[in-house]
């Protein structure tokens, strides 16, 4: 499976397992670690840019795909690994086939439309600045559309997701 799938960019941590992180022995410190940043893939910049075109030239992603291909594998042959990678800043300048931008930062629950764009935000593990709880969204996208729900952490841990966004998942 390639790193860009059905208009998005899927990244797969083949074999990987998040065990290191959800026992004891990462609560203590251990020694010095590292971990990843990278900023700014913003696919469908460097196309708008060649075409002097910065307002509506960046509809095609493939230099800035194959540069964060060449990332994830330059990380992925390092020894040791580092701890965690964190990508930041503008991740897309264009949006060929995108139909809503997820993102949070703002501590509690948001949104609007611009255009045929949604705009979620979500609000937070942790902190709350607003009336949300503390919670997780849950995405599901099929083909013909993309529908979400926040779940307050209790809810997500008692109940799951609901039956009708499990649904959506069974169809092909």
């Amino acid at each position: 499976m390639s790193a860009v799938e059905a208009g998005g960019v899927f990244h797969r941590a083949r074999g990987r397992t998040l065990d290191a992180f959800s026992s004891d022995k990462e609560r203590e410190w251990k020694g010095p670690f590292y971990f990843i940043q990278g900023a700014d893939p913003q696919f469908g910049l460097m196309k708008a840019w060649s075409t002097g075109d910065c307002d509506s030239g960046g509809d095609e992603w493939g230099q800035e795909i194959r540069l964060t291909e060449l990332a994830v594998q330059a990380i992925n042959k390092l020894d040791p690994k580092p701890k965690f990678f964190v990508l930041c800043g503008d991740l897309i300048h264009a949006m060929p086939g995108v139909k809503a931008v997820f993102s949070g930062h703002y501590h509690r629950n948001a949104g609007g439309t611009y255009q045929d764009l949604d705009m979620v935000v979500s609000s937070a593990i942790g902190c709350q600045l607003g009336k949300d709880t503390h919670g997780l969204r849950v995405v599901v996208v099929t083909a013909e559309k993309i529908v979400h729900r926040y779940y307050s952490l209790d809810e997500l841990s008692e109940k799951g997701i609901e039956d009708d966004l499990m649904d959506l998942m069974k169809k092909k």
